[in-house]
Formats: structure tokens, C-alpha cells, sequence
């Protein structure tokens, strides 16, 4: 499944002890759907606030059911704020996490005065002056290549390695209809992120467009692998997990895929 969703009022992606996530009413309106316990797979774990146009998740039906009528069903008994945007059927050794070559992550600022309130709750406002968008670009380059981003990465982090490839990191700005301000959109895509590391990376760019470091610094905190040395985490709400990208052909993830 393709899923999109608000993540306002969520504790994230993953279960929690307590607290409502994506994945939990995903595996409820599947359990009720297949009359069973289902276990859904999600391609990775956005946390309390963060948003999805693009998530994917894997889980196994016992029920025959076509992939057009799974979107119509489990959409039936999802909250607004979550939905299914496509499914498929794929081979059972089809993963939705092993399987991911890439993702795409964006990450959008408001820079103005005045908060354009429709943008409220998926950008991170950072009031007058304009952030200086050709010095952070300058800067959003030293991350793309093979790097350890262990200066990018939350102090909670599990992940066995900081070795991550970025394949794009480019800042882009856009005139708006509400005059105070303009929006900025941060594209990042990678084989894989550490957590927090997009945040991280957006909140170390806006200390070079504050004009507080020059472009130079963010390679330099890059290199010496301390997040002590980084800006900080951007706030939750700015960022949204565009798409997941996988070698996709008929005999790995099967056959024209439903679309809502």
C-alpha cells in the first residue's frame, strides 16, 4: 500500500505503548477487514508530528480480496487524516523496508512576518529576515555523496552504521500568494536517514541562512561527527516523506498497481 497522512495527531509511524500511530490504525481497519490479525510493514518510521504522501507498507491478506477494493475497504474505516492511496499485489518476500532503495523526504519552511495559516501544522515558521537561500544551497551540497552523518543523528539512535549515501540536497524558494512571506522546500533524497537526520540537516542549513555560519561550517560539522557541533533539530511538522523508491518491474512488485 501507498499511504498518505497527517501526522499531526500522531505518536509517529511505529505502535507505541500508548498513543495513536499510523501503523496501529492501519492493523486495525486490516484486522477487521481480513477477520484476523494483521502485521503491517511500513518502508520506515516517521516520528510524532511528521507527515507522508509516499509511505509504503507491506502486510498479508488471508483473504482473497483485489488491491482496488483494499484501498475502497481499509479507507472506509481510516480516520480522514489517513489514507490509502494505491495498492498492489507483490510476491510474499516483497518487503516493504528491506526492499526500499531510497527515499525522498521534503521539508518546508514559511519565512515571513505573518504565518500563512493554511500553511500551519506543515511548515516550520521562522519569521523576517529572508534566510539567505544561495548560501544554504551552497551548504545543502556537502552532504550529498557517501558520508558518516553521525552529526546528524538523534542521541537515541539504533542503527548499527551512520553510513548514509544522499543523492540530492537542494533548497528551493517560491514567490506566494500571501505577500509576507515566500516558501522554502528543502528535497533531500538518500538510501537511506538516521533519525532526526533530515531535521538535523535543515536546522544546521537555517544557521547558515541566518547568517550566523558561513556554507563551509556545515561540511566541517559533517566531518567531525558530532552532533554537538550541528544546529538544531527543525521542528516535526515541516517534514513529509515524499516517496519510497524500489527496483520496481513485473516479477518484484507485480501488476499494475490500483490508484484510488
Amino acid at each position: 500500500m501507498t499511504i498518505a497522512y497527517d501526522g499531526t495527531d500522531f505518536v509517529g509511524w511505529q505502535r507505541q505503548a500508548s498513543g495513536v500511530s499510523i501503523q496501529g490504525v492501519l492493523e486495525e481497519a486490516l484486522s477487521i477487514l481480513d477477520g484476523r490479525d494483521v502485521a503491517v510493514m511500513g518502508a520506515g518510521r516517521t516520528d510524532a508530528g511528521v507527515h507522508a504522501r509516499g509511505q509504503v507498507a507491506s502486510m498479508t491478506l488471508a483473504r482473497d480480496i483485489d488491491a482496488a477494493s483494499v484501498v475502497r475497504a481499509v479507507n472506509a474505516r481510516l480516520p480522514q487524516t489517513v489514507r490509502v492511496i494505491a495498492a498492489a499485489e507483490v510476491p510474499t518476500s516483497f518487503h516493504a523496508r528491506f526492499d526500499a532503495r531510497g527515499k525522498t523526504y521534503h521539508y518546508r519552511i514559511w519565512n515571513g512576518e505573518v504565518m500563512d495559516p493554511f500553511l500551519r501544522g506543515f511548515t516550520w515558521h521562522i519569521p523576517s529576515p529572508a534566510l539567505d537561500v544561495s548560501a544554504m544551497n551552497e551548504a545543502a551540497a556537502s552532504v550529498r555523496g557517501r558520508h558518516d552523518f553521525s552529526a546528524f543523528q538523534a542521541a537515541e539512535n539504533d542503527a548499527h552504521s551512520a553510513e548514509r549515501t544522499v543523492f540530492t540536497s537542494v533548497l528551493t524558494f517560491e514567490p506566494h500568494l500571501m505577500q509576507s512571506g515566500r516558501l522554502l522546500t528543502y528535497a533531500i533524497s538518500g538510501d537511506g536517514f538516521l533519525r532526526h537526520m533530515v531535521r538535523s540537516i535543515v536546522g544546521t542549513l537555517v544557521e547558515v541562512g541566518r547568517g550566523r555560519q558561513r556554507s563551509s561550517w556545515v561540511g566541517e560539522v559533517l566531518a567531525s561527527r558530532d552532533r554537538g557541533r550541528a544546529g538544531r533539530t527543525a521542528p516535526a511538522e515541516g517534514l513529509c516523506l515524499m516517496s519510497v523508491d524500489y527496483d520496481y518491474n513485473e516479477n518484484s512488485l507485480g501488476k499494475n498497481p490500483h490508484v484510488a
